[in-house]
């Protein structure tokens, strides 16, 4: 498959972020930025961004070569006239983005994918009233996605099938990480998720339990450092000796309570528990669990080193800087 051609209205964080994605990729992306202000910075961010990626290893071809791919115009059909693919990345205002894609539609080929990067809104909201409405649909980045490479596909309720399968598609071949949700939500899953911790972080640090610092060093040297090799419901599967049903069946009643406290009472009935537990005895049987936590601890251990090899470096005297350590 060849590289799509990607239209970007807005050059704003996830808009450059994009380019740097599908360029990246090999496709010829087209920004438009009305804003003379914030066309003027394009480069200097792309560039930056591009140099990043280069003294990580994570480019392979000259950060020139990359950004040639790139254009910037204030004009809105000659960004998105002859595209394939087109992400939306204005502020998040409701209003503004049905503006923005009733623009979009008129000026895109038919055959374009019209995709809204939107953390909130889903394209059932700003979408609903469009003509070929079927084409549109969110697709919801982490930031910056040239580095965190999952992406939310979230289909409204008229997008075709065609099209998710489609986005899906040029977003794996861009090396981006596709999940299709099966409904449009508030803040979809991660925004969700992300929320959820959020707002029992604000009530720790309320309720005296926990200052900010300590709050965040949980988080960043515990939570988050296992997230990175597993995630909740595997991190529950594996932490307990028969899997995620006996993990439920031990500590479903105190996450129950703690949910109480919090005005929150949904507690994991027994058939979501056994719905949790098919899924995820089809990913990972029972008798591979043991070779499984291994595979968990082994990456965590490579993780561990890099991390304390970094925090060696940060704490080294000046004079030994740029010196390889063991």
């Amino acid at each position: 498959m060849s590289a799509p051609v990607v239209g970007i209205v807005g050059a704003g964080s996830i808009g450059l972020a994009m380019a740097v994605v599908f360029a990246k990729a090999g496709s010829r992306v087209q920004v438009h930025e009305p804003s003379s202000e914030m066309a003027a910075g394009v480069r200097s961010r792309l560039d930056e961004r591009l140099r990043l990626l280069l003294e990580t290893g994570l480019l392979t071809e000259s950060p020139a070569d990359v950004a040639a791919r790139v254009s910037v115009g204030a004009d809105l059909a000659a960004a998105i006239g002859d595209v394939d693919l087109v992400f939306e990345c204005t502020p998040e205002d409701l209003e503004t983005k049905r503006a923005v894609f009733r623009e979009i539609a008129a000026a895109a080929p038919p055959h374009a994918i019209l995709a809204s990067t939107s953390s909130a809104f889903g394209a059932g909201e700003f979408a609903d009233e469009l003509a070929g409405r079927e084409r549109c649909l969110v697709l919801h980045p982490a930031n910056p996605p040239y580095l965190i490479r999952v992406v939310e596909v979230v289909p409204a309720p008229f997008t075709a099938e065609d099209v998710v399968s489609r986005a899906t598609e040029l977003l794996r071949a861009a090396h981006l990480m596709p999940v299709v949700l099966g409904a449009e939500v508030t803040g979809f899953v991660y925004n969700r998720l992300q929320g959820a911790v959020l707002r029992e972080a604000y009530c720790l640090v309320r309720d005296g339990v926990v200052d900010v610092e300590g709050l965040d060093t949980i988080v960043r040297e515990g939570l988050g450092l296992r997230w990175t090799v597993v995630g909740p419901f595997e991190t529950a599967d594996l932490n307990t000796r028969g899997g995620i049903a006996a993990h439920a069946a031990r500590l479903g009643p105190a996450y129950e309570r703690m949910g109480a406290e919090r005005g929150q009472h949904d507690p994991w009935t027994p058939e979501l528990v056994a719905e949790v537990t098919a899924q995820r005895r089809e990913i990972l049987p029972l008798d591979e669990w043991e070779a499984r936590t291994m595979w968990r601890d082994r990456h965590l251990a490579g993780l561990r080193r890099h991390l304390d090899q970094q925090d060696e470096r940060r704490l080294a005297p000046a004079e030994s800087i740029g010196k390889e350590l063991p």
